[in-house]
């Protein structure tokens, strides 16, 4: 992957956009059709407002349980005391004033032969199309002595952001000095690759701030390598030196089982003591995926990489943490909020030029991930795909990776954590204003 100046990904950006959204047929022949957007994190949100957008006349409704979002980008800052939970949440007024139907409540079963939709509430939507886009649920027993309910009180994974990000946040701080912070990381894919790597670091400027220089984290990973890794690596040795430690899967750091009563993890053949035990358990698709058979035997949705169609069921197209776009090693997608968004437009227009007859705009795909390891020390990644034969091509030349040697580093740094900042609210409008 090359490395990146910041005009080059202003560039990079500029030339994707309008491949990736402009490109929409027009939409007439779509007239009053029913879309049914089921789910309203990034990628759901961002889907039914660019489905109203290119087509004003469509019928688009959007349910979602909560009536309010939290962001998952930047809730690792929350933890350190660096950011506000507050600035994270959202709601969905400004979905509701672009002409958008915003029902709370629960789909309980979806029906693709009646192509229905039904709420746990009691009502029932039918559709013409259908976006679904419910995010991930993570399977606890991945990890033996690991629970639902264990998560919501004493061991929150905080892999969701919200009443656990708090919950971890206050562990952190009754931490005494001389403790140990273990994060435990499943093997992938899961929801947002940096963000174990990004937690640690944030954890450990914490435990800098408040003078715990006795304090250690430690990162035991199924994963020989992850996101981003020089970068943070790099961070790590000029911030928090001998603070944190990441052990492997190569070098038995695969958690398979916990007690929660000790805080204790056990990897395969070593066990490890924690005064804060983070466990992130694995991930897959949503519950709803599942249920309404979109999920292959890996538990994620498999699409048309190049429309987001489910490859199971016809006029519902799935986006966002729950689907595995693209085909190894050509492209896997990573599961972010960046991409999901991404991913929801292309859907917008495969969508409104199937319900025209019209065939699909040749998309882009575009993804951006920014990492705050410390005050003022950010980095990033830009990918960008193009169709090519009907497959997607990592374009080298117009994205790439924040360097990790330059002239002024720290003034670049402390510029990507600005741009961190820049980035979450541009991302957030776009899906939520």
């Amino acid at each position: 992957m090359s490395q990146f100046t910041r005009r080059d990904f202003i560039k990079a950006i500029a030339a994707a956009y309008p491949a990736a959204v402009l490109t929409i047929p027009s939409a007439h022949a779509a007239s009053k059709a029913r879309v049914v957007v089921v789910g309203g994190g990034y990628g759901g949100a961002t889907a039914a407002r660019y489905l109203k957008m290119m087509s004003p006349t469509l019928d688009v409704t959007l349910v979602e349980k909560n009536k309010t979002y939290t962001s998952c980008p930047l809730s690792n800052e929350v933890i350190s005391g660096y950011g506000n939970i507050k600035d994270l949440e959202i709601g969905y007024g400004g979905l509701s004033k672009r002409g958008i139907n915003v029902v709370i409540d629960e789909v309980t079963a979806i029906d693709p032969a009646k192509k229905t939709v039904a709420l746990k509430g009691g009502k029932s939507l039918s559709y013409d199309a259908l976006v679904v886009s419910p995010g991930i649920s993570f399977n606890y027993a991945g990890v033996q002595g690991y629970t639902k309910e264990l998560a919501e009180t004493d061991l929150p994974h905080a892999y969701k952001a919200g009443p656990q990000t708090l919950v971890l946040k206050k562990q952190l701080e009754a931490m005494p000095d001389g403790g140990t912070f273990i994060i435990t990381v499943p093997k992938g894919p899961f929801r947002c690759p940096p963000g174990p790597y990004e937690r640690a670091s944030q954890v450990a400027s914490y435990l800098k701030e408040h003078g715990k220089t006795k304090s250690k984290v430690v990162i035991l990973d199924a994963n020989d390598s992850f996101s981003k890794k020089g970068l943070f690596e790099q961070a790590w040795k000029m911030h928090y030196p001998d603070t944190i430690k990441w052990v492997s899967g190569a070098n038995d750091g695969n958690v398979v089982r916990i007690d929660p009563k000790t805080k204790t993890a056990y990897t395969t053949f070593g066990e490890h003591k924690a005064d804060v035990l983070n466990v992130i358990p694995p991930h897959h698709a949503g519950a709803i995926a599942g249920a309404t058979g979109l999920t292959n035997d890996k538990g994620w949705c498999s699409v048309d990489m190049l429309t987001m169609e489910s490859a199971v069921h016809k006029d519902i197209w799935v986006v966002g943490d729950s689907c595995v776009h693209g085909e190894l090693p050509v492209y896997a997608a990573p599961k972010s909020a960046h991409m999901a968004s991404t991913q929801a437009k292309v859907a917008a227009g495969a969508i409104i030029a199937k319900l025209n007859g019209q065939p699909a705009p040749e998309p882009f795909f575009v993804n951006t991930c920014y990492s705050i390891a410390a005050p003022d020390w950010g980095f990033s990644v830009v990918h960008i795909y193009r169709a090519e034969a009907g497959k997607l091509v990592y374009v080298k030349d117009a994205g790439g990776i924040s360097p990790i040697e330059t002239p002024a580093l720290a003034v670049q740094r402390k510029l990507e954590a600005r741009y961190a900042e820049g980035w979450l609210r541009n991302i957030m409008a776009d899906a939520f204003a």
